[in-house]
């Protein structure tokens, strides 16, 4: 079952239980799938792997928009955008821990050969593909920032 059929049939399911929260994140997220199948020349049906890619822009813009909103001393619109991560979250595979990033991160240094800080980009064009739907890119960063400081 492809992801874009398992959040039609969760959808069904949110409208039969009664679920106002993940019926409505569900549809946002339907929504957007739409919108980055007709963007563009031609429409074009989205595999698993870019619709994770909606997904994970999804979840950025909650996390963001829930910094915003604690900021604000706007609580109640952070608690709902919260309750909408949680759902999204359940559509991602299991994220990498900070083990395994750094572990991904020391192979991929040692396979660009990466000499110190200046080699950022190299290491940071290489890693990205690898974690992809599995790590955010603000902790691969972190991760790659120390590592090669301490080089």
């Amino acid at each position: 079952m492809s992801l874009k059929e398992q959040l039609a049939n969760d959808l069904t399911d949110a409208l039969r239980q009664g679920d106002d929260t993940r019926k409505s994140t569900i549809r946002m997220l339907m929504s957007a799938i739409n919108t980055q199948e007709v963007a563009g020349s031609e429409r074009r049906v989205l595999g698993d792997d870019e619709v994770l890619k909606v997904i994970a822009t999804q979840i950025k813009q909650r996390r963001d928009s829930i910094d915003a909103f604690q900021k604000a001393g706007r609580q109640e619109l952070a608690d709902k955008e919260a309750a909408e991560l949680q759902v999204l979250q359940a559509y991602m595979p299991e994220q990498a821990g900070r083990e395994e990033i750094e572990a991904e991160a020391r192979k991929v240094i040692e396979e660009v050969a990466a000499s110190g800080p200046q080699d950022k980009g190299k290491v940071m064009q290489a890693i990205m593909p690898r974690l992809a739907g599995r790590a955010e890119g603000r902790d691969i960063n972190e991760v790659v920032t120390q590592l090669l400081s301490a080089l």
